[in-house]
C-alpha cells in the first residue's frame, strides 16, 4: 500500500492528469500527497543578457502561477478527503524530485512523461527517465 505519494507537477496540461491519477490513488489507499513544483528555467526559457528585465517579470509570474496551482490542487485534494501538502522550490527538477522523495519518505512518485523528440531528449534530458532510474521509491509515469 502507498502512504506517502509525491506528485511532481509543472505548468503543462499533462499535470492536471498527473494530479488526477495521484488523487485517485490517494483516495483508494488513504495516502497523503506532497504536491511539488520545481521552478526551473528549462520550463520558461533561459534568460538572454538583453532580456533580463523581461525574464525577471516572467519568472515572478511563473512563481505566482505555480503557487496558485499548488494551492488550488491542495484545496481539491482536501475537498476529496485527502491530506495534501505542497512545496515549490527552485532547482533542477530531476534531482529535486528524487531528493524530496528521499527526505519526505515517499513510497511512490507520480510524474508525467511527455513524448520528446530524440534531439530534445539529448539536449534537455528526460525528467521522468532520470526519476525512474534514481528515485528511492516506486515511480508511476503518466503518459501524455
Amino acid at each position: 500500500m502507498f502512504h506517502r505519494i509525491l506528485v511532481a507537477l509543472d505548468n503543462s496540461d499533462l499535470s492536471e492528469t498527473v494530479f488526477g491519477e495521484a488523487l485517485s490513488l490517494a483516495q483508494a489507499t488513504q495516502a497523503c500527497l506532497m504536491l511539488l513544483h520545481v521552478l526551473s528555467d528549462a520550463e520558461i526559457g533561459y534568460p538572454q543578457p538583453h532580456t533580463l528585465d523581461t525574464h525577471l517579470e516572467q519568472w515572478q509570474t511563473y512563481q505566482s502561477t505555480g503557487m496558485t496551482r499548488l494551492q488550488v490542487r491542495q484545496a481539491a485534494a482536501s475537498q476529496a478527503g485527502v491530506i495534501a501538502e505542497y512545496v515549490q522550490t527552485p532547482g533542477a527538477a530531476p534531482a529535486t524530485i528524487c531528493r524530496l522523495a528521499q527526505t519526505w519518505g515517499a513510497d511512490l512518485i507520480v510524474i508525467g512523461q511527455r513524448e520528446l523528440s530524440g534531439i530534445q531528449k539529448f539536449i534537455r534530458g528526460s525528467v521522468s527517465n532520470y526519476v525512474m532510474h534514481y528515485a528511492p521509491c516506486s515511480v508511476l509515469t503518466v503518459h501524455s
